[in-house]
């Protein structure tokens, strides 16, 4: 038993000095994401539909341009806060390719509630030719793909938590990250300067935010850094949709086992107690 604590307590801590020489290795440009409040964050975070709402109104007037959403189908956006008749008002202003018909050619025809969300390009060369070669990434799961596993002693909270924040954190401080390049930096040229940039400190991506460039409905401030952290709560919420059942569901599986194990020691007391010493 000593010898696995030893051998855990050695890979933790070979963890945490493998974190800490990465950091060390960074360019010294390079920036830590900046942490956030969020409302999903934490055992009993949930989601704030306001903002999921505002974070879709982001995505669809900015992002959809170029960025898919392809695990996202229209009649998921119901979980917003949004009527089934509202949701197929917005899949009709889109079309997708169905078929084949009679003639066996295939051909367009407006969204429904069980189409997935288009993408706003045929294939990856297609969106590659368009964005100065580099292809822009599907939005679908990047809150958690882009979720850094942290060092110790950071991770063992991240399991009691059961969240990591470093994928919103990373996604907003990118999205208002953007600067002017340091004096002395060279970046290549159709590039953007941006040090929270996890492969390097300049994307093909131009920034993507202004202010008063999405019109909100219900009073929220029309800011970057307010679009920032709308679509960035909207983008965990599409990757993980099912998050608070799942801390829900969670929370009961726990209560339970404390329960059982009370009733367990109860009757090993109870069953002991007739046993003669």
């Amino acid at each position: 038993m000593k010898k696995l604590v030893s051998t855990l307590l050695s890979l933790a801590l070979a963890s945490g000095i493998g974190t800490a020489a990465m950091a060390a290795g960074d360019s010294e440009y390079s920036k830590k994401p900046r942490e956030q409040s969020w409302s999903f964050s934490g055992p009993f975070g949930t989601y704030d539909k306001g903002q999921l709402q505002r974070g879709l109104k982001v995505y669809v007037e900015v992002c959809a341009a170029c960025h898919s959403l392809d695990r996202i189908a229209f009649r998921n956006f119901t979980d917003l806060g949004y009527t089934e008749d509202q949701v197929k008002t917005l899949a009709a202003d889109y079309d997708v390719t169905d078929g084949p018909n009679e003639e066996g050619e295939m051909f367009d025809r407006p969204a429904i509630l069980a189409d997935y969300f288009p993408n706003p390009f045929p294939n990856p060369e297609a969106a590659a030719w368009a964005n100065n070669g580099a292809a822009p990434p599907d939005l679908s799961l990047m809150a958690k793909a882009r979720a850094a596993t942290r060092g110790f002693p950071q991770f063992v909270f991240d399991i009691f938590t059961m969240y990591n924040e470093g994928g919103p954190d990373y996604l907003y401080s990118l999205l208002t990250g953007y600067q002017d390049a340091p004096s002395g930096v060279e970046i290549t040229e159709g590039t953007y300067y941006n040090p929270y940039f996890l492969n390097g400190i300049s994307l093909a991506m131009a920034p993507p935010l202004s202010d008063e460039i999405v019109t909100y409905d219900d009073g929220a401030p029309e800011t970057v850094d307010q679009y920032a952290k709308d679509v960035t709560a909207f983008m965990m919420w599409a990757a993980e949709p099912k998050m608070e059942e799942r801390k829900s569901l969670g929370f009961r599986v726990m209560i339970f086992i404390l329960i059982f194990s009370c009733l367990l020691y109860l009757t090993k007391k109870s069953v002991w107690s007739r046993v003669d010493h």
